[in-house]
């Protein structure tokens, strides 16, 4: 069997979404100090609805292909489903990772997770008095 699935190779050699969001409603920044992978996440919502999602990563080809498929499963999707992605959703999406590299998967939710929490707060400070 091949270490990496044909999706893991195709997001790490064509990732999806890569770039900037300049106006970002919400950036969520991850990293794992063993590793050394970093992921940054923008997300661009409008009416609870991500209507647009870049990421930057430094790291692995897992790394990579694990942020490109987790902006293509949240993409056009309401925040409320967002908030649901899961590493191992992620993980499936590309046929699976091998097991030392799950911690990518895990790092891509984490990255949404964290730009999400950041749109919360910026439209929660938005709304008081």
């Amino acid at each position: 069997m091949a270490l990496y699935s044909e999706k893991v190779m195709d997001h790490f050699r064509n990732p999806r979404n890569v770039g900037v969001i300049e106006d970002a409603s919400g950036i969520g920044e991850v990293g794992n100090a063993k590793c050394g992978d970093i992921m940054k996440m923008y997300l661009k919502i409008e009416d609870d609805i991500i209507q647009d999602v870049k990421f930057e990563t430094f790291g692995c080809g897992s790394a990579i292909a694990s942020s490109s498929m987790a902006t293509e499963l949240i993409k056009g999707q309401p925040v409320s489903e967002a908030m649901k992605l899961t590493n191992q959703a992620v993980a499936e999406a590309l046929d699976g990772l091998p097991d030392y590299k799950m911690h990518c998967s895990v790092l891509a939710e984490e990255a949404i997770r964290s730009a999400l929490e950041d749109w919360r707060k910026k439209t929660q400070a938005d709304s008081l008095p």
